[in-house]
């Protein structure tokens, strides 16, 4: 696909990652009322690295036997920050709440704006750097549209509950993934300008494959032994939030700032929250409106400027 084209389709694009991606909190909710945290993260990897195999020998089988050492390597670094992220993120949600998971998660975005132009030498005007503090703004919001009451007034628990016990781990752990998929999105904006996503995809995606698993068997977790239902939700997790949705975060990584692409996953707690009151019956409250209203004109100000 040309240059050109592919810029054509990337408002659509990026639309098509933010809904895929905004599956995956609904899917791994339904998976762990069974399965553990750390299986369901191994085997989203590789399943999807089992399903993207065939497909990568066939189309770039080539590309792959000339890959660079250099270009392994910082896939292969790819890779681990990936299986940092995804076993950080999933199992904070066993230790906290989902609020201040997406609270802390959500500040990716500003890691990768502060990193990218040390790393990547991508300067961001200030109406990116407006755009991303509205969508940084707008994703706390959301994050504690769960803790928090609007009535007459604003009313919030007190800052202490988060920083004490299980809930203090379970924010550490996802603010490690924030940092984590900052500097995933840094190094696959380097890579991609040299591989092809195929290419780049089925490195990384193998890597944190290999990775997770190695965890969940250091954990003494076992991949076996659940219903069904389970498998078909971890199933769909791999085929949808992470082939389509991640994948295409990836593919745009050859075509805009990785700023840019970090700022739209923010639009995931809106299509979460869409999909959760059609699926779920859960209906938004002010506050996650708000939130979603400020997360889309961030991105909207950062799109202008790419």
């Amino acid at each position: 696909m040309n240059d050109e084209r592919a810029r054509m389709m990337m408002p659509f694009s990026l639309l098509l990652a933010i809904l895929a991606v905004s599956t995956a909190s609904i899917f791994i909710r339904f998976a762990q009322r069974e399965a553990p945290s750390l299986v369901i993260a191994a085997l989203r990897l590789t399943i999807a690295s089992l399903v993207l195999a065939p497909y990568a020998a066939v189309r770039s089988g080539q590309e792959l036997r000339k890959i660079t050492h250099q270009d392994l390597l910082l896939g292969l670094l790819s890779g681990s920050f990936l299986v940092i992220h995804f076993a950080t993120w999933i199992t904070s949600l066993e230790y906290t709440s989902v609020a201040s998971s997406v609270v802390l998660v959500s500040t990716g975005p500003l890691w990768v704006a502060l990193l990218a132009p040390l790393f990547l030498k991508e300067r961001l005007r200030s109406q990116a750097v407006l755009g991303l503090v509205f969508a940084l703004i707008g994703g706390t919001v959301i994050g504690l549209s769960d803790s928090c009451t609007l009535a007459d007034t604003l009313t919030c628990p007190p800052l202490s509950k988060f920083l004490v016990g299980r809930a203090f781990t379970g924010n550490l752990l996802a603010l490690i993934g924030a940092w984590a998929v900052a500097f995933y999105l840094i190094i696959g904006r380097k890579l991609r300008a040299r591989l092809s996503l195929t290419s780049y995809i089925f490195i990384v995606y193998g890597m944190a494959a290999v990775g997770l698993i190695g965890i969940m068997l250091i954990a003494k977790e076992s991949p076996f032994g659940y219903q069904p239902v389970t498998y078909l939700w971890i199933l769909l997790l791999a085929l949808i939030p992470q082939l389509i949705g991640h994948s295409t975060y990836n593919w745009a990584l050859r075509y805009l700032p990785a700023a840019m692409v970090s700022v739209t996953t923010l639009g995931e707690p809106v299509g979460s929250a869409i999909l959760a009151y059609f699926i779920l019956k859960e209906s938004p409250t002010v506050l996650t409106i708000a939130g979603g209203v400020l997360i889309l004109f961030g991105i909207y100000l950062t799109s202008r400027n790419s």
